[in-house]
């Protein structure tokens, strides 16, 4: 179990959790320095929901294109990333 676990996220779950808290940290601590509370976010995704939702199908039409236009990119690349790190530690 844990080796598939760190096969699919890259560590164990220890020292993940430990980078994921870490990476938190140093993001709130810019994003505080930058103005930007939790709830400015929360607000501003929930003004974007209901702005797709008041356009309508058009609207949804428009965002599933920016999300295919978008992984078209960033899922090959994600994937090329992940098995060269893989084929480098030799855990494939």
């Amino acid at each position: 179990m844990s080796d598939r676990f760190v096969r699919l996220f890259g560590d164990s779950p220890a020292r993940l959790l430990l980078r994921l808290v870490i990476l938190s940290l140093v993001v709130g601590v810019v994003l505080a320095a930058l103005g930007i509370e939790p709830y400015d976010i929360v607000t501003s995704a929930l003004r974007f929901v209901d702005r797709i939702w008041s356009m309508g199908f058009d609207a949804v039409d428009r965002v599933w294109r920016y999300f295919l236009l978008g992984a078209v990119v960033v899922i090959p690349v994600w994937l090329v990333l992940r098995l060269l790190n893989i084929g480098r530690n030799n855990r494939f």
